[in-house]
């Protein structure tokens, strides 16, 4: 397979505008059949050191989220968001719909921050993106973390949450959505919300997922 030289390209063919499930105001580039990409990205992409196509999909946790923003859009009205691993960029579009003053959004694919950008104009909402690592680097400016499905592996689990825990020093609030994946710190969270979500059963466990959204409350 030729080398990608355009992410938005290789997007734009390789996935349908589709409303979220869980959040029908929003539409999303999702991939048409999961499992072809996804085994495509592995396959093929992986030789060009491509990260999985987690962008490609709603995930439970962040259907879950963004579903409690819009909703409750006293949550972020006004506020500075950082969507932290942000994929498609679902929950920062959820939160600009709702009202927050900013949103930047964060991932280490540069893939997830295209498909970000052409989320948030389907969305017709303005969002910033950076391809960064920032566990380690100085604290954004924000008033708000958003974060979903991002307790799913054990050494990333434990990277993010001490990453959280120096938001919260800051006084930065933490709001997480999450359908119980493995490495969730349950003892630290205080639910806001739970939802059933659909989702695509090829990639998890179930069809539907019994979804919530916590505040990460302190130590």
């Amino acid at each position: 397979m030729p080398a990608i030289e355009d992410p938005a390209a290789f997007i734009t063919r390789e996935t349908r505008v589709r409303p979220v499930p869980h959040a029908e105001e929003i539409l999303l580039h999702v991939a048409d059949e999961a499992m072809e990409l996804w085994q495509k990205t592995e396959e093929d992409l992986g030789k060009l050191g491509l990260a999985p196509p987690f962008w490609a999909f709603a995930w439970a946790g962040g259907q879950g989220l963004a579903r409690y923003l819009l909703d409750n859009p006293g949550q972020v009205a006004g506020k500075r968001i950082v969507d932290f691993a942000c994929g498609s960029g679902l929950v920062g579009i959820a939160a600009m719909m709702a009202g927050a003053s900013s949103c930047h959004a964060v991932d280490i694919d540069p893939f997830a921050l295209t498909a970000t950008r052409l989320n948030a104009a389907l969305n017709k909402v303005s969002i910033s993106v950076e391809t960064a690592d920032i566990t380690e680097a100085r604290l954004p400016e924000a008033d708000l973390v958003i974060c979903g499905d991002v307790f799913y592996d054990s050494q990333m689990a434990g990277k993010v949450l001490r990453f959280l825990d120096r938001l919260q020093e800051a006084g930065i609030e933490v709001l997480v959505g999450d359908p119980g994946r493995s490495y969730l710190p349950r003892e630290r969270l205080s639910e806001l919300a739970d939802y059933r979500v659909p989702v695509i059963g090829a990639l998890e466990d179930n069809e539907i997922k019994h979804t919530r959204v916590f505040r990460l409350e302190k130590k």
